[in-house]
């Protein structure tokens, strides 16, 4: 385990609004004025500390809440775009031309699988999709196109865990960039400290809690953010995918809050998933010592933050996951939703639902069930009394005796 606190850095980065006031001021404007026209042509052929041209390139809001994030991922720097898959999106067309490569785990969101697999080879990107935990066969699928490793800390839904470092020295040995979508392990995971290049996360789960925006972020170097946001050849710049600076700030507020509530997430957790393997369910969780991932995960994991908030149980069918999720909405354990990292407890199908564009023969070979349910556990503050809820709906569907 490493000892690396992100909640102390985001907590001694201090912003000041114009008149000292405590939450920075939100600034509400798609333009911005010059004292001096030399200002604004410089500021076309590089970015000027302080100085802002148009909120689709930067918004101070938005500035405070990409650097916040830099401090929370330990990197250079970071921007924010209007929705996780923005800022997957950017990051892949600002890495790779026509004719390159992308190496990929299979295992990874519906809709990043989804970019990767139909909408990327329009410009002649193609992605190789691999078993990540296969060291030899992310090696095996690098040829002289690829450009970029891709992988979750903590893979949607199978809950894998990525070995980072080795990804790292991989991707170092042939220089290529590892990407890492950290969505599902906020400030308890850090892929800066392990060798990524790139980081990236959907703002809209976790990290923003409240389930109330979408929103996204990429953090890595500052001479790949500059990349990103270069006014005449920058993906972010012109492919535009601008966070409202309201939001910025409504993020912003709640991250401060990220270390407490990835705590709970984690206690209620792990007591759950002991509980429900106790009792026969199939469980998949890093916290338990069950679980493929569980030492690598000790190993490369944030003291004092736990193992994360998701976890996901097989029912065996799809039907069986139905009957389950409709009792568990029912005797509200929680609701019955596609996202996660609300402070109320969320589930789905992901075989019916956000993995549905992974073919189902691919869904097989992974080893995702049609039958699995993803859980994201919630704040509850009882955890023990929706444990007994839990039970209660699992001997309704005859999952457990």
């Amino acid at each position: 385990m490493h000892h690396f606190d992100p909640s102390i850095e985001i907590q001694d980065y201090l912003v000041f609004g114009e008149y000292g006031d405590v939450n920075p001021s939100i600034t509400d404007s798609s333009t911005y004025t010059f004292l001096n026209p030399k200002t604004m042509k410089e500021l076309f052929e590089h970015e000027i500390e302080g100085c802002f041209l148009y909120s689709r390139h930067w918004n101070p809001t938005n500035k405070y809440l990409a650097e916040a994030l830099a401090k929370l991922e330990d990197t250079e720097a970071a921007i924010v775009t209007s929705s996780g898959m923005g800022a997957i999106s950017c990051t892949m067309l600002q890495l790779c031309n026509a004719g390159d490569e992308i190496v990929s785990s299979r295992t990874i969101y519906g809709g990043t699988y989804a970019l990767f697999k139909n909408f990327l080879p329009r410009f002649e990107i193609k992605t190789k999709f691999v078993n990540i935990q296969d060291l030899n066969a992310v090696e095996n699928a690098i040829t002289e196109k690829t450009r970029v490793i891709y992988c979750e800390a903590i893979s949607n839904p199978l809950l894998e865990v990525a070995n980072i470092p080795m990804l790292a020295e991989i991707a170092n040995k042939h220089n290529i960039k590892l990407v890492v979508d950290n969505t599902f392990s906020p400030i308890f995971i850090t892929p800066s400290h392990l060798g990524a290049h790139i980081i990236i996360h959907s703002l809209t789960k976790f990290v923003n809690g409240t389930s109330d925006c979408v929103a996204g972020c990429v953090c890595s170097s500052k001479e790949f953010i500059s990349q990103l946001t270069d006014i005449n050849s920058g993906a972010s710049m012109l492919l535009g995918p601008v966070l409202d600076s309201f939001r910025a700030a409504s993020i912003m507020k709640n991250l401060h809050s990220l270390h407490i509530r990835m705590k709970k997430h984690s206690e209620n957790a792990l007591y759950l998933a002991e509980n429900l393997e106790k009792l026969g369910c199939k469980v998949f969780y890093p916290g338990l010592k069950s679980h493929n991932g569980h030492n690598l995960l000790n190993e490369i994991m944030n003291e004092g933050f736990g193992y994360g908030g998701m976890l996901a149980i097989d029912a065996g069918t799809a039907d069986k996951a139905d009957e389950l999720m409709a009792m568990m909405q029912q005797e509200k354990v929680g609701y019955l939703a596609v996202s996660l990292g609300y402070f109320k407890t969320l589930f789905s199908s992901p075989g019916h639902s956000t993995s549905s564009e992974i073919p189902e023969e691919e869904r097989k070979a992974m080893g995702l069930s049609d039958g699995l349910v993803r859980i994201s556990i919630g704040l509850d503050n009882n955890i023990e009394n929706t444990f007994q809820r839990v039970k209660k709906c699992l001997q309704a569907v005859g999952l457990c005796n």
